[in-house]
């Protein structure tokens, strides 16, 4: 449990940044909504009630409220051409003032064209 938690509070954190918080409590109000009215009327009148926007809750009317005071971000991105800065620079190709010659070597091609040994060789254990 104790490895979760820190998965779960990043969850949260995250949910709560791009505002889930608001669609679970809209939530939590229309079932409540839809709970109080079917005390009085038929099922599908208290969920018609509770959709028509004109019967709204105490809970309902503290999200709107809550939705609107909500601090907008201060950067705004407008969409449209994206402007580079270009700058002019010249780009000029040039060697390397000293450069090494690698040459392989022929050491491996050595080791195998000798012939195996024969008999193969022996593990004494002692």
């Amino acid at each position: 449990m104790l490895k979760r938690l820190p998965r779960l509070l990043i969850a949260l954190a995250l949910a709560s940044s791009i505002g889930l918080h608001w669609a679970f409590l809209q939530v939590v109000a229309w079932t409540g909504m839809v709970i109080s009215y079917s005390q009085d009327r038929p099922v599908t009148e208290a969920v018609s009630d509770t959709f028509d926007g004109q019967h709204p809750c105490k809970l309902c009317k503290q999200i709107a409220k809550g939705k609107r005071t909500e601090k907008k971000s201060e950067y705004q991105f407008e969409s449209g051409k994206v402007k580079f800065a270009y700058a002019r620079t010249a780009f000029i190709f040039s060697t390397p003032p000293l450069l090494w010659e690698v040459v392989p070597s022929n050491e491996s091609a050595n080791l195998l064209s000798q012939d195996p040994p024969v008999p193969p060789p022996r593990i004494f254990i002692s």
